[in-house]
């Protein structure tokens, strides 16, 4: 199984839900069910196809690892994503201040606060 998710890692693009679902080794419907509550956005193509890029199945792991390996259902989930995304967003805005002195004050805390999640996902 190693080797397998080794390869289908190696590849690289926009995938339909058939071939995302190959790689990461879950069920279409289930990929499905993540979009309908929000947990992806994959785009579409003209004839409604969906595309999921490597930040998709990026995501798509992740859930499938906080579902999978820790036990979160879905709406706990969603809280980690939330969480972790509204982190990155201050992190950006860190970047933004002018003041040295405070950014890098600011930048380290939230590197912490981003490493303890990490270290509780995983």
């Amino acid at each position: 199984m190693q080797r397998r998710q080794a390869e289908h890692e190696n590849i690289k693009g926009v995938y339909i839900i058939s071939v995302a679902a190959r790689i990461l080794e879950m069920h279409p419907q289930t990929l499905r069910k993540y979009e309908r509550i929000g947990l992806v956005m994959p785009s579409r193509t003209v004839g409604m196809l969906r595309l999921y890029s490597e930040e998709d199945v990026a995501r798509l792991r992740l859930i499938k690892h906080l579902v999978g390996e820790l036990g979160l259902n879905l709406a706990g989930v969603q809280l980690a994503l939330t969480i972790f995304n509204r982190l990155l967003q201050m992190k950006d805005k860190v970047r933004m201040l002018k003041g040295e002195a405070l950014r890098q004050s600011l930048d380290g805390s939230i590197d912490d606060m981003l490493e303890l999640l990490h270290a509780r996902l995983q």
